[in-house]
């Protein structure tokens, strides 16, 4: 065998050892248990005794459904408008407590059939820069520009969370109270109110984000 075969013998069983390990290489899958998609209103073998995902469905659910029956949404001759009011938390759980405030509008918008309409108090500044960018001929209007639609707020939609928590060498157990309230803008009357009401034990805490 020349020495130019010999070359080209060499080099070929070069790359195939080269290609060979970097295959051993690769990424490997961890081992360990793989994901679980679960549905939302499924209690998981991830859980605590705080608030889950679970509850989050049930309780705002419930809410939706308490506010279309009485008789200021029923029986309205307009549409009555709704603003919401942030969520207060005295549970001793630090999550995103507007998170419920949100169910429980996204369920009226999208199964209300347009009884009741929410103002988007959250995006007022851009609003208003809008207006403002209207008024100056900046960007076109199909309306007069200087007509501002804004409207008032006929409710504001408010909520509460309250808890109790007992710990002892058996384990944790936590009382949570979600409250909502929908409150007359005019007259601050409360028109509307309900709750729930969900209690659970277990032997461990659980970190909540």
């Amino acid at each position: 065998m020349n020495t130019n075969v010999r070359i080209l013998v060499f080099s070929a069983c070069a790359a195939a050892a080269l290609l060979s390990g970097c295959a051993n290489q690769g990424v490997q899958n961890p081992s360990g248990v793989p994901v679980t998609e679960m549905k939302p209103d499924e209690r998981g073998f991830v859980a605590g005794t705080g608030m889950e995902s679970q509850d989050l469905v049930a309780v705002t659910d419930k809410m939706a459904r308490s506010i279309l029956g009485i008789p200021q949404i029923t029986n309205a001759k307009g549409t009555p408008r709704i603003v919401l009011d942030p969520v207060v938390n005295e549970t001793r759980f630090p999550i995103n407590k507007d998170i419920f405030l949100t169910r429980i509008r996204t369920q009226l918008n999208s199964k209300a059939a347009g009884r009741v309409l929410f103002l988007a108090r959250d995006r007022m500044a851009a609003l208003e820069r809008e207006q403002q960018l209207k008024q100056s001929g900046a960007v076109t209007s199909s309306s007069d520009p200087n007509v501002v639609e804004f409207k008032g707020a006929d409710y504001f939609l408010t909520g509460k969370l309250q808890g109790l928590s007992t710990r002892t060498s058996q384990g944790v157990s936590d009382y949570i109270l979600y409250s909502f309230q929908l409150i007359d803008a005019r007259t601050s009357d409360i028109i509307w109110e309900d709750s729930a009401e969900v209690k659970k034990q277990g032997l461990e805490d659980a970190a909540y984000r």
